[in-house]
């Protein structure tokens, strides 16, 4: 069940659920597509369990360096991930965004993921976390931005599958 402020986007690849979800919980792959178009990730660490954290580095075309992190509440092979969202620092420790004070301080992140066909679809449902009203309000106005983002981010793992 979603809330009025969530983000939704979805995307069918045509790529096998195992490819996915590797594709989406392995160091080397997320490493090759995670983060918007032109960006360059770094997986500093992936513990895909329950209270597990994937730290990682973007760095965009401009050479600004962007941490975050993803703390796993859930995980469920080739079915969902659940995980606390965050922009970080070096050591992931919780940090704002670096471009907007206002972005709440966590998304809870739900991703699903299934297969018909042989082909894998993801969904990815984005919510303010413990956040307060201001907060919720710049999400929700972020809507847009965040179909871009995604757009962009959902391209590369395309991308990834299609050459994997």
């Amino acid at each position: 069940m979603s809330t009025p402020q969530a983000f939704i986007i979805s995307r069918t690849f045509k790529a096998p659920l195992e490819r996915v979800w590797k594709g989406w919980t392995e160091p080397e792959p997320m490493a090759q597509w995670w983060g918007p178009k032109g960006f360059k990730a770094a997986i500093k660490t992936l513990d895909l369990r329950p209270g597990g954290i994937f730290h990682y580095l973007l760095s965009s075309p401009q050479g600004q360096n962007m941490w975050g992190r993803f703390v796993y509440r859930e995980v469920v092979p080739e079915k969902r991930l659940v995980y606390i969202s965050s922009f970080s620092d070096e050591t992931a420790g919780l940090t704002r965004h670096p471009l907007h004070e206002g972005w709440p301080l966590q998304l809870l992140t739900t991703v699903t993921f299934a297969e018909e066909d042989g082909k894998t679809t993801v969904t990815v449902r984005w919510e303010p976390y413990e956040a307060t009203q201001a907060e919720r309000d710049v999400f929700v106005a972020g809507h847009e931005s965040m179909q871009g983002g995604w757009t962009g981010t959902l391209d590369r793992l395309e991308a990834y599958l299609a050459q994997a």
